[in-house]
């Protein structure tokens, strides 16, 4: 376990069986559909990439880029789009793969602006799912953990764009960002 971890969250095995119980159920709803896989960059990489990997269905992926954090640990709640989609999201059915929804701006915000751009459905499959924080109505469609108001990292979430690549969800010790 990394120093500045206070405690392992999810384990790496954890995370495995996540992962597969959410591809199954993804491969079920999506079946006949053709669909989009977008990954939120950049805390979503690392799940994206091991979900998609466990899918066996043909789909395309793209990425978006939206942020209302900054380096801090509290949501701006204001949302600004960095990186659009590469590929027409028109008449296609998004599945959006997020690492967590915490005050659920971000994914307000790109839910609409994707069904604003032509888009027949939004769905959202997230790792981490932290509903004491929101700030606004928003249900992931697929999610892997109900977790506590703690703050998180390791597999694909971050403090100041460090800790991403720890194989396992940890709670950070308070000492490191209350500075």
């Amino acid at each position: 376990m990394h120093k500045d971890v206070e405690r392992i969250l999810i384990s790496q095995d954890k995370l495995e069986n996540i992962v597969n119980s959410l591809a199954k159920r993804i491969e079920k709803d999506y079946n006949d559909k053709e669909f989009i896989m977008v990954g939120l960059l950049k805390g979503s990489v690392v799940f994206m990439a091991d979900l998609m990997k466990k899918i066996d269905l043909d789909f395309r992926i793209d990425f978006i880029v939206a942020s209302s954090y900054g380096s801090g640990t509290e949501s701006s709640g204001k949302v600004r789009l960095v990186k659009d989609l590469e590929i027409s999201p028109v008449n296609k059915d998004i599945l959006i793969v997020e690492d967590i929804v915490d005050s659920g701006n971000t994914l307000n915000f790109v839910c609409n602006y994707l069904m604003t751009r032509g888009a027949n459905s939004v769905r959202v499959c997230t790792l981490c799912d932290k509903p004491s924080r929101r700030k606004v109505p928003m249900e992931a469609d697929y999610v892997g953990a109900v977790i506590p108001d703690e703050f998180i990292v390791g597999y694909g979430l971050d403090y100041d764009e460090k800790y991403r690549n720890l194989p396992y969800v940890g709670v950070l010790k308070r000492s490191v960002y209350e500075k």
